[in-house]
């Protein structure tokens, strides 16, 4: 049984800076497309990014310059690494992997098997 649990949202100003961790357990990580996706209150969840497990990287245009997603595959650890926060970064982030894909990674979370429970991430003015 694959599980994943995000860690390291928080409350923050304009312009500062989180760090999210996601740990796996379970086999297979190894072989997974990774990815954060966050939800804001009353809208559809959206994929803010995806790591292949070479390491190759695609991100919603509108945090490209911002975020870096990366994943250490020897510990099971998927990060975001969000700068430049704005308040519409507010939102539960959640990991996810899919465990049917280690390359051509998909945004649609339909595409994705495991989840985490989500961490919240709220930036105010």
């Amino acid at each position: 049984q694959v599980q994943l649990e995000e860690s390291g949202g928080g409350s923050v100003q304009i312009g500062e800076s989180l760090t999210l961790s996601c740990r796996v357990s379970g086999y297979g990580f190894n072989s997974y497309c990774m990815a954060w996706f966050r939800q804001a209150p009353g809208m559809a969840r959206e994929n803010v990014a995806t790591v292949e497990i070479g390491g190759r990287r695609n991100y919603k245009s509108s945090v490209r310059d911002r975020f870096v997603i990366s994943r250490d595959n020897a510990q099971s650890l998927l990060l975001l690494k969000m700068n430049n926060l704005r308040p519409e970064d507010t939102g539960v982030y959640y990991c996810a992997a899919d465990e049917g894909r280690a390359y051509g990674c998909k945004s649609t979370h339909g595409d994705y098997d495991y989840w985490g429970p989500g961490t919240q991430v709220t930036v105010s003015s």
